[in-house]
């Protein structure tokens, strides 16, 4: 029988991104709060101190701060047809355990999603009518605006300190920014982090090409800043150490840096480490939460209640969460119905690299996560679709992000894979080559879902997640063309050489593309697709929220780790100011 610990107002399974913005959030509201966290606390100091830090072997080979697959892993399929096995290593994603979650390792890069992100499938109907969208595709609006989450935006980008140059300030497009975006209230709390000679040329060679290059918005700060919470983070060094590595400068902007410290300050506060909650406990009625059980440090059984959850998870274990717990109907491919594990999107990526002669010196070990130069004339919407045949785009950029020994060795096509012509190779090109990132969107369609597997089981006797999914037709054709661009500004940019492909079927687990899992726990206006309404309530149990990147319904042109932020800032603000003071639905089925 599961030991009882004393109610509290609410409890929050993870507490990575979510789980600390929700966190201070309730806390500020006088709410006592209890966090979960499955993984080891830790903080910069000592944790992410050099020069063990910088142990590329450590961290990007053997990925460190990734969740054990030993213990909890997901099965994978390309299609409803095959057997799910599991994976048995991280690779194409990596999804991040321990205090601060995923974004711990992430390198930075800040983008804000579109009105045509948040309204896609209305905008395409407006422009190029409802025949325009594949009968496969099953994106879907948001319930919510750019316009509404602008404040909440702009509130997590002072909040990180973000490092950028605005390219629509309350409607006056700005030369030098990003001329496609919505309009933002203000500029960037600090300005763009220096370009690096790479970048310089791609800029040069996309403006003669006529596009509109802008600087990377970036949470690798260019200078120091300290922000509202009164934490203060200092210039990013470019070591080139930030995706799968923790920051010992505090230049990036994670839960440890920006607010953390200020959160497990607060006597409202219980941070507990080592708990893996098995499920969120309901009624007899399944219509109210009354807490969660997990598992604790030493294997125990323990019972918090709590008169109000937060499921902040990254993406798949939030929607696998709530398959555990009963809470919505389960995604069926077949019939079209049920909604937990429906739109599951990922992302559709390309690299185009241009080699260079040898008086070209990239200096690729010269960067940040983050830092680059880049345009939108192909993202979302920002185009006409109407001749192409497709729907999305991708953001084009010399966006690279290190140039660490283990993992960047580029070699031109017809390179041996091993030996010594490999290595004369790999001497020859590695400070002489520039790759360019085409990041593209991925559509939701009804045949790529989330369930739980039948079969296989984590080291609490719990189903696996089951991922079914490879990339749609639609992406397919966008990625070919985006590539293109792409290439077409590379062999402007005067290298020697210019190669690209863009992204092929089938989806490869074993190949890192991004760590941008979407989609399985919805939002949207219609509880019979979606589930969770737009202030991120679940439909059937009120006293559940459900926030991350698994409230996307389809995957847009730009990484999402700013519209989640925005996201949790727009439903703690629903609940502080709607929900506390008349518990129940926010919105009426």
């Amino acid at each position: 029988m599961a030991a009882r610990r004393p109610e509290v107002d609410a409890v929050l399974i993870g507490v990575g991104l979510v789980g600390t913005l929700l966190g201070r959030e309730l806390t500020r509201a006088g709410l006592k709060v209890v966090g979960l966290e499955r993984g080891e606390a830790r903080d910069t100091v000592p944790d992410f101190q050099g020069p063990q830090v910088h142990d590329e072997l450590r961290y990007a080979v053997r990925k460190a701060l990734m969740s054990d697959n030993a213990k909890e892993t997901l099965t994978f399929r390309h299609t409803s047809r095959g057997t799910a096995l599991p994976v048995r290593r991280w690779e194409s994603f990596l999804p991040g355990s321990g205090l601060g979650g995923s974004i711990v390792h992430w390198n930075g890069q800040t983008f804000r999603f579109q009105e045509d992100d948040f309204r896609q499938r209305s905008r395409l109907i407006e422009r190029y009518g409802s025949k325009f969208i594949p009968a496969d595709v099953t994106i879907q609006d948001w319930g919510v605006t750019a316009a509404e989450l602008e404040p909440h935006f702009d509130r997590f980008e002072y909040l990180l300190g973000t490092s950028g140059k605005a390219g629509n300030l309350q409607g006056k497009k700005i030369p030098g920014g990003n001329i496609f975006e919505d309009p933002r209230s203000r500029e960037y709390p600090t300005p763009p982090q220096k370009e690096p000679y790479g970048s310089a040329i791609f800029r040069k060679a996309a403006d003669n090409l006529g596009y509109h290059t802008y600087p990377q918005p970036s949470c690798n700060l260019s200078q120091p800043y300290t922000n509202p919470e009164g934490l203060s983070l200092k210039t990013c060094t470019f070591c080139g150490f930030c995706e799968r590595f923790g920051c010992e400068h505090f230049a990036k902007s994670t839960p440890l840096t920006v607010l953390l410290p200020v959160l497990l300050k607060d006597p409202n506060f219980e941070l507990r480490t080592g708990c893996n909650v098995l499920r969120i406990n309901l009624d007899g009625a399944r219509k109210t939460a009354t807490g969660v059980t997990y598992a604790g440090p030493n294997g125990e059984e323990v019972e918090q209640p709590a008169s109000l959850v937060i499921v902040g998870m990254y993406a798949q274990n939030n929607a696998r969460m709530l398959l555990l717990s009963g809470i919505g109907a389960p995604y069926d491919p077949a019939t079209g119905k049920g909604v937990v594990g429906r739109n599951y999107a990922y992302q559709t990526m390309s690299y185009p690299q241009v080699f260079f002669d040898e008086s070209i010196n990239i200096n690729p070990f010269m960067r940040s996560g983050a830092n680059g130069t880049m345009i939108s004339d192909f993202a979302g919407d920002n185009f006409d679709h109407g001749p192409l045949g497709f729907i999305g785009g991708a953001y084009i950029g010399e966006i690279m992000t290190n140039g660490r020994p283990i993992g960047f060795h580029p070699t031109p096509p017809g390179t041996p894979r091993w030996g010594s012509a490999w290595k004369k190779a790999v001497a020859r090109h590695y400070n002489h080559t520039s790759t360019i990132n085409v990041h593209g969107s991925s559509v939701a369609t009804r045949h790529n879902y989330l369930d739980l597997d039948p079969t296989y089981k984590d080291a609490w006797g719990l189903p696996l997640l089951r991922m079914t999914f490879d990339f749609p037709e639609n992406d397919l054709r966008m990625s070919a063309y985006c590539t293109e661009k792409a290439v077409e500004i590379g062999r402007s940019m005067g290298g020697r050489l210019v190669t690209g492909a863009p992204r092929k079927r089938p989806y490869d687990m074993t190949e890192y593309q991004t760590t941008h899992n979407t989609g399985g726990t919805i939002m949207g206006t219609d509880p019979s697709t979606s589930v969770v309404n737009r202030y991120l309530q679940s439909w059937d149990v009120s006293n559940v929220f459900v926030i991350g990147a698994s409230n996307f319904p389809q995957n847009g042109s730009y990484n999402p780790t700013d519209t989640v932020g925005a996201l949790a800032y727009w439903s703690a603000d629903a609940i502080v100011r709607k929900y506390l003071k008349s518990p129940g639905p926010l919105v009426p089925r």
